[in-house]
């Protein structure tokens, strides 16, 4: 039988290799770009040299500049806030959602159960970015009319795994045995069935995050939701295509950033559902 390497590093009995400390590396610094911003970086993001226009890496600029000479890396820094906190906003949204909803169609059966998941069966049925299109399109692209509306329309799979959670949970002993002890059922879900969903929500939320990253970036790469001329990775992908040849860095660099954090928050929330999971069964 195999043994753990000495070097690996374990965490309450989940062995962690390279990708999870990369992993967290890189959605803290996202996270510090987003809530400090332009703090880190000299140059300003929106400060425009007409004079300069587009150029490669160098000294003063380490990603080059765009068409407009405005600074690559500091629009790259700026845009992390628009990039990640709709992201973040509609992942919360979705999950809560889905959490309340799964726990009830889940947990109460019947009639809701079948009202709950024909409408999600609806709404999943609903070609989402197509409707963001139109209904952002509709209220001049509005950023947070893009959030409202993916957050409607990504609940319904929040439920569907949340509900199937749930159902696993319903009919196990300690279930039977709190309702013997005359428990209501709000406190049995919330007390003790959401705890026991809550690596599989962990992993939803993240998993909703990553999705809603590429969702909205997209978006912004349309030309919807950010306004023009703001800093934002979808938007700045879109904006530099023409300058691949003369500075590829000022495309490369955001769309890099796009991947390397949704294949970060996955890789964290893949290593979450597992400790997690194994915290529960441990106390089980």
């Amino acid at each position: 039988m195999s043994t753990p390497s000495a070097t690996a590093p374990r965490v309450r009995g989940v062995r962690i290799g390279v990708v999870v400390p990369v992993s967290l590396a890189v959605v803290a610094l996202v996270v510090l770009a987003a809530v400090l911003g332009v703090a880190l970086v000299p140059q300003d993001p929106g400060q425009q040299h007409l004079l300069t226009g587009a150029t490669g890496p160098s000294s003063a600029h380490w990603l080059g500049t765009d068409d407009l000479g405005r600074d690559i890396f500091a629009r790259l820094v700026a845009g992390t806030r628009t990039a990640v906190l709709g992201p973040a906003v509609a992942a919360l949204g979705t999950t809560l959602v889905g959490l309340v909803l799964g726990l009830l169609a889940g947990f109460r059966g019947g009639l809701v159960d079948e009202v709950i998941m024909r409408t999600t069966d609806f709404v999943y049925a609903v070609p989402a970015l197509l409707v963001i299109i139109v209904v952002v399109g509709l209220f001049s692209g509005s950023y947070w009319v893009a959030v409202a509306v993916l957050v409607l329309l990504a609940a319904p799979g929040a439920t569907r795994i949340v509900r199937a959670a749930v159902l696993a949970q319903r009919g196990l002993p300690y279930v039977e045995a709190a309702r013997t002890l005359g428990l209501r059922d709000r406190r049995l879900m919330l007390v003790h069935i959401t705890p026991n969903v809550l690596p599989t929500v962990v992993t939803s939320l993240l998993l909703e995050f990553s999705a809603a990253l590429v969702a909205l970036s997209a978006l912004s790469f349309l030309g919807l939701g950010v306004p023009p001329g703001a800093a934002d990775w979808g938007r700045m992908v879109a904006e530099n295509r023409a300058l691949l040849q003369l500075n590829a860095w000022s495309i490369l660099a955001p769309a890099l950033m796009l991947a390397i954090t949704a294949s970060a928050v996955t890789a964290i929330g893949d290593w979450l559902h597992e400790r997690l999971e194994r915290r529960a069964t441990t106390h089980d």
